[in-house]
């Protein structure tokens, strides 16, 4: 990916990170912040079927560029309840590239040979010849479970310079041409799409889009509630969504966009017709939060959230495994990013994160967590 799409990507995303709330003690229903007692669970909530692939529960983890990597996936299994996981988004071009000068793997495909599956693949370009090759090596070589196509990244150097992601969305002819391809190249392995609404809200084919996907033989269809033009700015347009539900005659439809809680999750599956949903952002720093989603749609007691202490060792966890994938010296860099979704909305957060910004080793990092990183009432600290 260009450096300057990575930066946009980084930029979007964290500008739109949700905050952490910690409590120990198991939550009664009448104290939960979210007001699940009003939206009870979906009747007979179904599996989410993609192709051969069975997704339960029906909530999938969003591919994000910059952060979904192989460390925060194995943070999120280690709480469980999310039914499908989901690389970053994988340049397919890059990708070839780095092949022919073999020079291993790229980055964003870090753990993928031998992670627990079921696992996703997103990956973007605008070549059917480019996507179907490297989709056939992820599904054929690596055995991944299902195969992602973005028609959705909104950042100017994918879809204005590279004339991919949302770009396309203007065409559904070549969307579905796309599709065909790769999905023929990966059989059996099933083959989805993530788009938005449209380039703009003038000009929205999520529909037609949607038909193009399900003719080619795609297995579902992730829709963000926005347009490319909108990037995160507004609210995700679930009536638009909920539109496309009656084009599609064979394909699952996976809603995604501003589910931010857990009632916004059960909200979603209880009020429109969609199949799954996919959870983004609201994840980042809270890994947990597909468990807590998982108990409420099986109408069972909500888990609390980890306290600040245990949320502490999660970020030294996350620490480690980065360390250990690329080194000291880079890994300290890298998690400037990612310990910046820890602690949102906590008292002293803001001190945390201006500390983190400029650590460049173990030490700092280990200072920074020690000084700034909030504390449990009891005022103890965890061991580092």
């Amino acid at each position: 990916m260009p450096a300057s799409a990575f930066r946009g990507l980084i930029d979007l995303l964290a500008s739109n990170l949700f905050h952490v709330n910690a409590h120990r003690a198991v939550i009664a229903p009448s104290n939960m912040s979210d007001p699940l007692q009003s939206l009870p669970a979906p009747a007979a909530l179904v599996p989410l079927r993609i192709g051969p692939l069975v997704v339960d529960p029906p909530v999938l983890q969003a591919p994000m560029a910059g952060f979904t990597n192989y460390a925060f996936r194995q943070i999120v299994r280690s709480f469980g309840g999310v039914g499908l996981l989901a690389t970053e988004m994988v340049s397919a071009r890059g990708f070839l590239e780095i092949d022919a000068r073999d020079e291993g793997l790229p980055d964003r495909l870090w753990g993928v040979r031998e992670e627990t599956r079921p696992l996703a693949v997103q990956i973007w370009d605008n070549d059917p010849g480019v996507l179907a090759a490297v989709g056939a090596r992820l599904a054929h070589e690596f055995g991944v479970s299902v195969i992602d196509i973005n028609f959705g990244c909104p950042v100017k150097a994918i879809s204005e310079h590279a004339k991919s992601g949302s770009y396309l969305l203007r065409d559904p002819q070549r969307v579905g041409a796309i599709v065909a391809r790769v999905a023929a190249a990966c059989a059996p392995t099933p083959v989805t799409a993530k788009i938005r609404l449209g380039c703009s809200r003038q000009s929205i084919t999520a529909i037609e889009v949607a038909q193009a996907v399900e003719a080619a033989g795609g297995a579902a269809l992730t829709v963000h509630g926005r347009t490319a033009e909108d990037l995160y700015r507004g609210q995700a347009d679930w009536d638009r969504i909920a539109e496309i539900k009656p084009y599609l005659k064979r394909i699952p439809l996976v809603g995604n966009g501003d589910l931010t809680t857990v009632a916004a999750v059960v909200g979603a599956l209880r009020r429109y017709p969609v199949d799954g949903v996919m959870v983004g952002r609201a994840a980042l720093g809270r890994p947990w939060f597909f468990q807590q989603i998982r108990a409420a749609l099986s109408g069972e007691p909500m888990p609390p959230d980890p306290s600040l202490d245990e949320q502490r060792q999660l970020l030294i966890d996350h620490f480690r495994l980065i360390c250990q994938r690329f080194g000291v010296a880079r890994g300290s860099v890298l998690m400037r990013r990612y310990a910046c979704c820890y602690a949102q909305g906590q008292p002293g957060a803001r001190a945390f994160r201006a500390s983190m910004a400029t650590i460049d080793s173990p030490d700092a990092f280990y200072e920074a967590i020690e000084r700034h990183f909030p504390r449990d009432p009891s005022g103890q600290s965890s061991a580092v």
